[in-house]
């Protein structure tokens, strides 16, 4: 029976793809920075863990509780809405830190043990900005276009071990917590001489033509674990599948 490991899984896609992978009988360990065992439904397949991709000590405990994982599923994310001259560069680095190298060292973590088993697959999460970047996101865009380049010189490296390396590219989820969980207050972010462009680009969120469901965003992650293909991106939801086939 396979297992993954899926970071990130507290709530949004992470916990959806968790409770996905359940229901196709796979093992799943769900991590989360702080442990909620009252999200998911209590099963045998199941395992929740403490981890921040932040802390290499927390990402190799996590590793060591975890046992041999098959496909590793890098979804822990953090976002940031605002214009960028009025962003902090420690605000900017926050946002680095969890989805560019946070992704860069849960991978280079787990390569070890994919290669002693001459296979396993590394899904990284980003979004469907890097397909078509939009405003008031650029630090966000940045973060997620760094992973887009990562993951497809990676899996150029890796196929030579039986390593697939895979993209899911949602896009926007009105529902996902997106930048509450940086802890960054947007209304800081917006100042009085971006208002006025800002307001019409909030309002066009507040009632987006497509959009993307969670469930679509665990079905891609699935597609992308079990692909077998070259295929490097897995667009998800109407509207980055719309994207993808524009770009």
């Amino acid at each position: 029976m396979n297992t993954v490991m899926i970071t990130g899984s507290s709530s949004g896609y992470g916990l959806e793809t968790a409770r996905f992978f359940l229901a196709q009988g796979w093992n799943v360990i769900a991590t989360m920075r702080k442990p909620n065992q009252e999200v998911l439904p209590a099963s045998e397949r199941l395992r929740i863990i403490a981890l921040d991709v932040t802390n290499e000590e927390s990402i190799a405990a996590a590793l060591e509780a975890s046992g041999p994982i098959d496909v590793l599923v890098n979804n822990a994310g953090i976002g940031v809405v605002g214009a960028f001259e009025a962003t902090p560069m420690s605000h900017v680095r926050k946002v680095f830190e969890t989805n560019t190298f946070g992704v860069m060292a849960m991978t280079q973590a787990v390569l070890p043990m994919f290669r002693a088993q001459n296979s396993g697959v590394v899904v990284n999460v980003t979004s469907s900005v890097t397909l078509a970047p939009m405003p008031l996101a650029a630090a966000y865009t940045a973060s997620k276009q760094a992973i887009e380049g990562f993951t497809g010189s990676l899996a150029h490296e890796l196929s030579e071990f039986n390593i697939r390396a895979k993209l899911v590219e949602p896009g926007y989820a009105p529902t996902t917590r997106f930048s509450q969980n940086s802890g960054i207050n947007i209304d800081d972010l917006i100042p009085e001489a971006y208002q006025a462009f800002a307001q019409p680009i909030f309002a066009a969120f507040a009632t987006p033509a497509l959009t993307t469901k969670e469930s679509d965003v665990a079905e891609a992650v699935w597609a992308a674990a079990n692909d077998t293909s070259g295929q490097l991106r897995f667009p998800a939801g109407p509207d980055a599948v719309a994207l993808a086939r524009a770009s």
